[in-house]
Order: structure tokens, then sequence, then C-alpha cells
């Protein structure tokens, strides 16, 4: 782990994954009905989940967010662009900085954001229920790690809006108890074999 401003250990760069790979893995059905044949952004949920489940962080996760952010600019369909964003970011989760800048804060909310927004747009306007949905995965130690960087940065987008949404309801909660029996080991279930 490299220096930085504060303290990271893996175990909370694995939860962290495993925050942004729940919210992102929802999206993969959105992703997958436009473009059945492309897994990169399956794979990103498996990376996110290898790394969450107790694997070293490699390569893996890297190489995989940036497919799936690849795979994101191959499809027009906004909602289908969206969700393999998220699905990169929830790989990239990996990557968390321990450094006391805002933009950090994107790699903890970003694939949560980018699932609420999915929602949205799906239901045709304002969706509190993906938001609300989002917000009830940040477990512990997720909110107190949040709680070690700056603010969400501001952003004209409804993305960042959402992120900045997010960032100050899950700051403002109490501790949120983690969640029982969750298998986080295993990878996306699915009939579809990666490989």
């Amino acid at each position: 782990m490299r220096a930085g401003d504060f303290d990271l250990t893996m175990d909370e760069l694995r939860a962290v994954a495993r925050f942004a790979s729940d919210c992102a893995e929802e999206l993969l059905p959105v992703f997958e009905t436009v473009a059945p044949n492309d897994l990169r952004p399956r794979e990103a949920i498996i990376a996110a989940r290898t790394f969450a489940g107790g694997a070293a962080r490699s390569n893996l996760q890297r190489t995989a967010a940036v497919a799936s952010h690849r795979a994101a600019k191959s499809v027009s369909e906004e909602t289908a662009r969206l969700a393999a964003l998220a699905c990169g970011d929830a790989a990239a989760a990996a990557y968390l900085h321990p450094i006391a800048k805002a933009s950090q804060v994107g790699h903890i909310l970003r694939a949560a954001a980018l699932a609420a927004r999915v929602a949205e747009l799906r239901a045709g306007g304002t969706d509190h229920e993906g938001v609300r949905r989002q917000l009830d995965r940040a477990h512990a130690p997720v909110p107190e790690i949040l709680r070690r960087y700056p603010a969400a940065p501001s952003g004209g987008s409804r993305v960042a809006q959402i992120i900045q949404q997010l960032d100050s309801a899950i700051r403002e909660r109490s501790e949120i108890p983690p969640r029982r029996g969750h298998d986080t080991g295993t990878p996306p279930g699915s009939a579809r074999s990666v490989g």
C-alpha cells in the first residue's frame, strides 16, 4: 500500500470493492440485453468479486475496469453505457487511494450513483427507490471509510448530483451494521460461463 494521508487496510479496500460490485452487478442484464456477446462488464464484476473475496489485488482489476469502460463506448443506449461504466468502476474500486482528495469519493460511490441513475432512466424520472437501494448497501465499514475523505465535489451532471446525495446521506447516517449471511467470495451468478 502506498503512503497516504491515512491508512486503508486491504480488508477495507475489499469492503469498498464489495459495495461497488453489489451496486453494479444488478446492471449486468441492462448491458447484456443490448450487447449479449460482450462479456467485459461481467468480467469486471468477477474481477471485483475476486478481490473482495480475498484474492490479491492485481492487474486483473485494472484491466477489467478499462475493458468494461471500453465496452461502455461500444453501445449507444444510455442505460447500457452507464451499466458498463458501473461494472468497470466496481473493478477499479480496488484502487481507491488513501489520500484526502474529494475526487477519491468517486471510487467509493460512482458505481452506486450509476446504478441509481439507471433506475431513474428506466423509471422515466427521479427514482428515490434507486438511491435508497444503494444507500441500503452501504454497510460497515463503508460509511467510516467514506468519512475519511472530503465531501464529494460538486458537479453538474446527474450522476455527480447523485454521488453528492449518496455521500451526504451515508455520512449523516449512524453506522449501518454489516449484512448477515452475505457471501463475499462468490462471483456473480449466471448460466453464462466466462472463460
